[in-house]
């Protein structure tokens, strides 16, 4: 069994670590931090829990509570992960971040992005990106890995096989609406359902920090640089992110040939489902799953592709793609403890 801890256990990505992980046939968790809710039982924050994480209590964020870890999740804001990685990597514990620390491998860009300085810009470099379906083989060796954000994951899977080919522009638009659970477990009254619900909004139109996540990955699989347009939206409902993405097509390609495009760099990708040409897939197909599911769309016949692209942020774009990167990692069945299928309705 591989003994896992996770840090910022209070948080919506952390009890949806403990969610997954509680059913995973060869995780034991062993340690859960929380600073506020030091000594509590854990399935007294969280009911749902009770009868898998029974005799588990939060514990304090420090080395000596997750020694006994052979990996360590940090579902905790930005900031954190890079105070105590360098230790842990020390002591051979795998860590695996789900905040954006290790993303960027521009340092300079990651602190303005990020309003802060970097602690240990040294391990930047040695971490692997967490988005199995670009970077497996790295992950299947990596100590530190950084898990892909939640937009950044919806965007690039959608885009992904476009790149690859090289047959569009590389002028690309991403208009990508969020739930609001995208924000966190934080008292804050801009997220708070009676000023979120019946409303809906664009925010950071100038520049929100996923947009290097996402314009590094994709510049990377381009090979040069890819200009991106992306324009994030706050949306009254909980879990879930809707990207519809465009891409100007170079030449004129069929809608058949483009359906097989996507059919065939994904026929061996089981939480990348690609739908029928012309569907319309709904975040809630994929809810409390780690599925992306994908479709495509050539309005009028022309030669603007519209690419369709949801996920669960919080599994697919958070803590189910962290699992899964463990599962690559420690050679695992990729799909262990995330057979769930999605609730609907």
């Amino acid at each position: 069994m591989i003994k896992a801890g996770i840090v910022g256990g209070t948080g919506y990505t952390g009890v949806e670590l403990l969610r997954i992980l509680a059913l995973h046939s060869q995780v034991e968790i062993t340690a859960v931090t929380s600073r506020a809710d030091e000594g509590q039982r854990v399935d007294v924050t969280y009911p749902n829990l009770r009868g898998y994480l029974d005799d588990i209590r939060f514990c304090l964020p420090t080395i000596e509570n997750l020694a006994q870890c052979e990996v360590v999740f940090f579902a905790t804001p930005n900031g954190t992960a890079m105070q105590m990685a360098k230790e842990l990597l020390e002591r051979g514990i795998k860590v695996i971040d789900l905040s954006a620390d290790f993303r960027l491998k521009n340092v300079a860009d990651w602190e303005k992005w990020y309003a802060m300085t970097h602690v240990c810009p040294n391990l930047v470099a040695q971490a692997v990106y967490g988005l199995p379906e670009i970077h497996r083989e790295n992950l299947k060796t990596a100590d530190l890995i950084a898990c892909a954000g939640c937009y950044p994951t919806a965007v690039q899977l959608g885009f992904l096989p476009l790149l690859e080919k090289n047959c569009v522009d590389l002028n690309l638009i991403a208009d990508v609406k969020s739930g609001v659970s995208g924000a966190g477990r934080k008292a804050e009254v801009a997220t708070l359902m009676s000023e979120t619900g019946e409303s809906f909004k664009a925010y950071a139109v100038n520049g929100h920090r996923h947009l290097p996540e996402i314009t590094q990955g994709l510049t990377a699989v381009a090979g040069q640089t890819v200009n991106l347009t992306f324009v994030p939206h706050l949306t009254p409902m909980i879990r879930g992110i809707h990207a519809t993405l465009y891409a100007n097509l170079k030449t004129d390609i069929s809608a058949e040939a483009l359906q097989n495009l996507y059919e065939t760099r994904y026929a061996n990708e089981e939480f990348v489902d690609v739908l029928p040409f012309d569907s319309h897939p709904d975040t809630r197909n994929v809810k409390g799953s780690n599925r992306c599911q994908i479709a495509l769309h050539l309005p009028q016949g022309g030669k603007t592709l519209v690419i369709l692209s949801v996920i669960d942020n919080l599994v697919k774009g958070a803590a189910g793609q962290a699992v899964q990167a463990m599962n690559v990692r420690f050679g695992l069945p990729e799909n262990e403890g995330l057979k769930a299928i999605a609730l609907y309705p």
